[in-house]
């Protein structure tokens, strides 16, 4: 268990630097390292709030998630993830220091210093740690700007760990926790109001969408390995294009791809998906020429299982492939009529 903030004052300064970088690195989950650095720096520092800010891959969206530590009046201290669609003071001093690539110190309006350092990789920024005191910060710059490098690096090896190597997309093995990860927002934006006021009962429905390319066996023994690759790839930048950043998208292997998104209702969900697969139709891939995709998708609830949700996703895929292809179907929707009452055997998304 990590050291309160009492515990650690005695300390010398170079031994809670020290315990603070042990402290977050031995994280191999990214939630669990980003909610232990912002935590580590409130702890270093006398502050009011440390944020640590993603970068989203749209010029839409530039922030991705964003997670806050802030210190309660009694002196404890709150870590939480937030919705990052908001805009205005300190989001866009946030997004201009990642645009810029340079910190920037200065005052709010109510006296509140802030310091924001960009954390790049690569020449580029990836996110920004925004620190708010009473007191003056630029004493600690150094070392937050030592804690961005470190996160930095990190950050770049565990998401090696995280993404499907051809085409960046999130992998398998990331899929549980990232359900995780939105199920959690979901309940934390159906116990608040939205800004406008208006309670949280109209927070949208999760929904998990399964797509595969059809008779994607038949263009890798016509066209070869290297044009099946390269129709995988450009489908995986056509979903980055085309899905909200708030949408998680992953590779399971193969021509198999799985999207976490929210939606109002299935009406919603069918029609963004449908949209997407009618814009992948459209397109006409090098050598291949055109290529169409199946998509199935069931809604998700916090009480759901991971197993059980892929599940009823694949039923519905399995219904688009015996059916025609080049499809859109809602689990729900074919129960409600009658559609899937015979036992459907799972198709090739291998459960276990």
């Amino acid at each position: 268990m990590r050291a309160p903030w009492h515990a650690l004052a005695g300390v010398m300064p170079e031994s809670r630097l020290l315990a603070s970088v042990a402290e977050f690195t031995h994280h191999r989950d990214i939630d669990a390292l980003d909610h232990s650095v912002v935590l580590s720096l409130a702890e270093l520092v006398s502050v009011n709030s440390v944020t640590l800010c993603k970068r989203g891959d749209a010029m839409n969206h530039p922030v991705e998630s964003i997670v806050v530590c802030s210190r309660k009046p009694d002196g404890a201290f709150v870590v939480e993830a937030i919705d990052p669609i908001r805009e205005g003071d300190p989001i866009d001093t946030i997004v201009c220091a990642m645009e810029m690539l340079e910190a920037i110190s200065d005052v709010t309006d109510d006296g509140i210093s802030r310091l924001v350092i960009p954390i790049q990789r690569d020449n580029a920024a990836i996110g920004a740690l925004m620190l708010e005191s009473e007191d003056a910060l630029d004493h600690v710059r150094t070392m937050v700007e030592g804690f961005a490098r470190i996160y930095g690096n990190y950050i770049a090896l565990l998401n090696d760990s995280e993404r499907d190597k051809l085409t960046g997309l999130y992998n398998r093995r990331s899929f549980e926790q990232r359900l995780q990860r939105l199920l959690k927002l979901q309940r934390q934006r159906a116990r608040g109001p939205s800004d406008d006021g208006v309670p949280g009962d109209r927070v949208s429905q999760l929904y998990l969408a399964i797509l595969d390319i059809d008779h994607f066996k038949r263009i890798n023994d016509t066209y070869g390995h290297v044009y099946g690759d390269e129709v995988i790839l450009m489908l995986a930048q056509q979903m980055r294009a085309c899905f909200r950043s708030s949408d998680v998208l992953f590779r399971f292997g193969g021509e198999e791809f799985v999207v976490l998104l929210a939606a109002q209702d299935d009406a919603e969900v069918h029609d963004v998906l449908d949209r997407f697969r009618t814009f992948v139709g459209a397109h006409a891939y090098p050598q291949v020429g055109h290529v169409t995709v199946s998509v199935g998708y069931a809604r998700i609830t916090e009480h759901d299982y991971p197993e059980i949700v892929l599940d009823r996703a694949d039923k519905a895929l399995y219904f688009a492939k015996q059916h025609g292809r080049d499809s859109v179907h809602g689990y729900e929707t074919l129960a409600a009529l009658g559609e899937l009452s015979a036992p459907v055997a799972l198709g090739s998304i291998d459960l276990f």
